[in-house]
């Protein structure tokens, strides 16, 4: 198994808001990444802490504390994680969660790590519960304990480990034990990023790319970019395609508008499937409650992928709400999809909330 790359479990689930990073995205997002914590744009808190981590790390001539970094897909987890490295001077090796099914994988990858080496494991919340074990003591120890033999005759020996760095990433750090996070010593949650901070991404990547973005453009498309930098990045690939073909190659807040009008990416980032949900919700079942199984079989699509890739956008926007008796739609759901709300109550009458909210 080669460790140095990503597994492709953690491929994009198709859509061009989604989050996940795709053959395309990982490409590009190597030639657009910060190389150091100064270029590095958003996430001023965790900056500045982690700065301070990596200086004293540095003047006292050791490895750099573990340090684990949540937060959703494409805010720059892994991006930290080579300039972690960078800061350091120090190589960095590539793995993933799901790679590391057994322990003996974990020892493997361990036992080759040089000294002050950076050990970057994405998706660590899903790695097996022996690797998991074996990490406490490498972590705190800089020691693994191998087991030789099988039954009354098996052998524990021990190997020491050079110091290294973990960098860990994850997407739901409540899934993390506890004894596991407690090993960290550096931990920092990613924020989704401001239209302004997301202007700041797009300026450099649109400089990077060689394309012509003006203000306007610039600000048009962090709109739409639900607070990700990885989004906002592959919607500027989009709209410098547009502007390529259909005008002058200059991306202007029109020419942005129009190339996202045919990507069916709306002014807050909805796109064909948000919208499909929000519909069948306010137009169907009169703005809920609705149970979850009856809202997706109307939107012609699997539970978990409703509840999966379209809520989470959707609730963090104030369009739906989750509720017992089921899925409800808010007032700024109706004003966005420019409908109006029933009279007497979010049902319409209908008496279709009660019928499927369970």
């Amino acid at each position: 198994m080669n460790w140095d790359s990503t597994p492709t479990d953690t491929a994009a689930d198709g859509r061009l808001v989604g989050a996940a990073a795709d053959g395309e995205d990982q490409a590009v997002e190597a030639a657009l990444r910060p190389k150091s914590l100064a270029e590095f744009v958003g996430q001023e808190r965790v900056r500045e802490q982690l700065d301070l981590v990596l200086k004293a790390a540095r003047q006292r001539g050791a490895t750099a504390d573990h340090v684990l970094l949540s937060g959703a897909p494409g805010l720059g987890k892994t991006t930290l994680s080579m300039i972690i490295a960078a800061e350091m001077e120090a190589p960095i090796r590539i793995t993933s969660g799901p790679a590391i099914q057994h322990a003996g994988d974990l020892a493997a990858i361990l036992s080759s790590l040089q000294e002050g080496e950076v050990l970057f494991l994405d998706e660590i919340h899903r790695m097996s519960r022996p690797a998991e074990e074996m990490l406490y003591m490498a972590m705190e120890d800089f020691r693994v304990d191998v087991v030789v033999g099988k039954g009354p005759g098996a052998t524990a020996i021990p190997l020491e480990l050079p110091p290294f760095t973990l960098v860990g990433a994850t997407t739901r750090a409540g899934l993390l034990p506890p004894p596991l996070r407690d090993r960290f010593g550096f931990t920092a949650h990613m924020e989704f990023y401001g239209p302004a901070e997301l202007e700041r991404v797009i300026r450099r990547s649109a400089e990077l790319l060689d394309v012509t973005v003006d203000a306007d453009g610039a600000g048009e498309i962090a709109g739409r970019s639900r607070g990700t930098p990885r989004i906002a990045n592959r919607l500027l690939r989009r709209v410098r395609d547009y502007a390529q073909v259909k005008a002058d190659g200059v991306v202007t807040r029109e020419i942005a508008a129009a190339a996202l009008k045919v990507y069916e990416v709306d002014d807050r980032g909805l796109d064909r499937l948000d919208r499909a949900v929000l519909e069948a919700l306010l137009k169907l079942f009169g703005g809920g409650p609705v149970g979850l199984s009856t809202l997706s079989v109307a939107v012609g699509e699997e539970r978990e992928t409703v509840e999966e890739v379209a809520e989470p956008f959707l609730v963090r926007e104030g369009l739906l709400a989750r509720t017992p008796r089921g899925r409800v739609a808010t007032p700024a759901a109706w004003a966005h999809l420019g409908l109006t709300p029933p009279q007497g109550g979010g049902t319409g009458g209908t008496g279709q909330g009660d019928l499927f909210s369970s």
